[in-house]
């Protein structure tokens, strides 16, 4: 009878060293298999639905905590974590830090919007007298307002950065102008308006003596200008020179840029389409060409008074422009380096 109990003891005693041996690797072994199973789960997180369910049954079966609806939790998780980005997405959307307004006084002023912008107008009616539209690049919204109702005073400003777009060509539109630049003043002085740039088409023979005491280093509230033609003043700090673009009530079309167009080799030094008035500066420009003999790289087609020459053939020279004409242009412009 002691024999026996001796042995019960015995079996007792190596039961319990068994059952705490188990239980020691259970809990130092068990839980690094478990984060190791965890992340392979992450990696494979990524994989197709098939191979992501195969992943978790086989992940179930090795666990003792087997969840049977692991995989709906899953599912709402991530739906809910969608949901909560689509959220935020829409938050952020059409937010923006800057907002400028262009004011186009000019026919300048379609060339910016309509071919550098590649903006749309509401009405699309060029005869209407008031057309809008609007644009975000990147983090700025672009606002721009055009037409014969676009008059000082009678529209309201909403914003603090302003560009201006203005006609220097001749007498008549510098004073137009200056009444403008006069009212853009007083938005200044009264902190309606904080920052002001313009965009002016100046003087062929470059007078623009007028605008000079409207730029801020003289002590004015013009911070920079943009200048179509020549002028001694361009530092590319706080005067620039702007491009004449195109006649844009020609209905020249928006030609998005390509590869091709910046990279082709160009084969003609310069070009020049136009017309040849007696004395003036255009027929003193192609006189140099020809001394120089530059017309011989250049791309040339001139036309005299109100004739064209397209292509061999004389005709009038109206808004509708020949095909040949239109041709020449287009393809001069892509294979020319100087316009």
């Amino acid at each position: 009878m002691r024999l026996t109990r001796k042995r019960l003891c015995s079996f007792l005693i190596a039961l319990y060293c068994l059952f705490s041996l188990y239980a020691a690797y259970h809990v130092f072994f068990g839980r690094r298999r478990q984060t190791s199973a965890a992340s392979l789960r992450g990696l494979r997180k990524g994989a197709a639905p098939a191979r992501d369910r195969r992943g978790r049954v086989q992940s179930s079966l090795g666990s003792e905590e087997w969840n049977p609806w692991e995989g709906d939790e899953k599912y709402e998780q991530q739906h809910r974590f969608k949901t909560s980005l689509q959220i935020v997405n829409k938050s952020t959307k059409g937010k923006t830090d800057f907002q400028v307004q262009i004011w186009g006084k000019a026919a300048i002023g379609l060339y910016l919007w309509e071919h550098i912008f590649e903006g749309l107008l509401d009405p699309t009616d060029v005869t209407a007298q008031w057309r809008e539209g609007n644009s975000i690049v990147e983090r700025t919204h672009y606002s721009f307002i055009t037409g014969p109702a676009v008059v000082p005073g009678y529209f309201s400003v909403d914003v603090n950065n302003v560009v201006l777009i203005l006609n220097g060509r001749e007498k008549a539109k510098v004073f137009y102008a200056t009444q403008w630049l006069l009212y853009a003043k007083n938005l200044v002085q009264t902190q309606k308006l904080q920052h002001l740039a313009v965009v002016l088409l100046g003087n062929e023979h470059c007078n623009n003596d007028w605008i000079n005491q409207f730029l801020k280093r003289n002590g004015g509230f013009v911070e920079l200008l943009f200048i179509i033609y020549d002028s001694p003043w361009i530092n590319n700090m706080d005067v620039f020179q702007w491009p004449l673009g195109v006649a844009t009530y020609r209905n020249f079309p928006v030609v998005e840029a390509s590869w091709s167009m910046l990279h082709n080799e160009r084969p003609y030094l310069c070009n020049f389409l136009g017309t040849v008035y007696e004395n003036s500066s255009r027929q003193e420009l192609m006189n140099i060409l020809k001394q120089e003999g530059i017309d011989k790289l250049c791309l040339v087609s001139v036309r005299e008074q109100e004739a064209a020459l397209c292509s061999g053939k004389t005709e009038l020279w109206s808004q509708t422009k020949p095909k040949p004409c239109l041709c020449t242009y287009y393809l001069g412009t892509l294979r020319k380096q100087v316009t």
